[in-house]
């Protein structure tokens, strides 16, 4: 067991005594082995806690391409849902361990590769979160699959390599960016990580002779909020990247009475996936509209797909369920029911 569950699990037994002493009969009991199996997923730097398991570079490409590539792109570097998971790193930063391009301000973006700097993080990252659809659902040696192909898409595994429990140590000395971060901030306790070490946090309270609040000196003002449209949505060069809401301000139900549904589907980023003609990730709005031109209840059935996702219908690509607000909810399907007229 980790650090951090035997820590919770001395806390829950602190807990329980207490409750007897006290005598509240009925409340609260010991954690039992299997529910702290199933929280004990954590893994550490030093890969404690890493299950064992295998896969190739070839192995994790095929898993990518059914369960990854709709949200990241075949090779890792789609901007169209989420910011690019490789790129920015090259030969050169494997061979020194610190990416060059993160002190370039000039360079576009900051991809995942370009940024971790312990292979423990995206492994465990990948094993606890992905894919979106279905998190918790690979299994280890599928995670190991989809990290090694991960690593080959940024030199950092060959195309014919493998990752397991037995090499990810020799394959972390051989990321981009394993320089990049420092462990000597005692998070973790041990030795290994920082010996002798504090943790930067001390939890002295500030309890007189506090520094003010600060205020915000500057702002933009109310003429000048859309003179170059609402950056909110206004896509960057990489990744979903928006700026601050410069629309001019108005009373909610009266701005989402106003606002034409074009810029809804901008807003709530539908014209990632789809268009009013053509298909992209997914179908575009006319041929969803032709294929329930016929229902009575289209209205209905448009805003209950949008809240509660949709899967299979149209591809292996499923699309998520949709927290829009119910005036934005209601304009879009009354949009598809009517036509999805321009």
């Amino acid at each position: 067991m980790s650090s951090s569950l035997k820590a919770l699990s001395v806390a829950l037994a602190l807990v329980t005594g207490l409750a007897s002493v006290q005598a509240f009969e009925g409340i609260g009991r010991s954690a039992t082995q299997p529910e702290i199996k199933a929280w004990d997923i954590d893994v550490r730097p030093d890969f404690k806690g890493l299950p064992p398991g295998r896969g190739t570079v070839a192995q994790g490409q095929e898993l990518w391409e059914a369960k990854c590539a709709g949200c990241h792109g075949v090779f890792g570097e789609s901007n169209e849902v989420f910011s690019p998971l490789i790129g920015g790193t090259t030969k050169e930063d494997i061979k020194n361990g610190r990416v060059a391009s993160l002190r370039d301000n000039s360079f576009p973006g900051r991809t995942t590769m370009m940024k971790v700097s312990q292979l423990s993080s995206l492994w465990d990252y990948i094993n606890r979160a992905m894919p979106w659809t279905a998190p918790k659902s690979l299994k280890p040696d599928e995670v190991y699959a989809v990290t090694a192909y991960m690593l080959s898409l940024a030199d950092v595994l060959p195309a014919d390599g493998e990752l397991s429990d037995k090499n990810i140590a020799e394959v972390q000395q051989r990321l981009p960016n394993r320089n990049g971060k420092s462990t000597r901030h005692a998070l973790w306790p041990g030795a290994e990580f920082a010996a002798g070490a504090k943790p930067d946090v001390q939890g002295s309270a500030c309890v007189k002779n506090c520094a003010p609040e600060a205020k915000v000196a500057s702002y933009l003002p109310d003429f000048a909020r859309d003179a170059h449209g609402n950056l909110a949505q206004q896509q960057r060069l990489v990744g979903p990247q928006r700026g601050i809401d410069t629309q001019a301000k108005a009373p909610p139900a009266q701005a989402a009475a106003a606002k034409p549904v074009s810029a809804l589907l901008q807003q709530h980023a539908c014209m990632a996936c789809h268009q009013i003609d053509s298909k992209v990730v997914g179908p575009s709005f006319r041929e969803v509209v032709a294929k329930y031109k016929d229902r009575s209840d289209a209205r209905e059935y448009y805003a209950a797909k949008l809240k509660s996702g949709s899967a299979g219908t149209w591809g292996a690509v499923p699309m998520p369920p949709q927290a829009l607000p119910e005036a934005d909810l209601a304009a879009i399907a009354a949009w598809l029911a009517a036509g999805a007229r321009p």
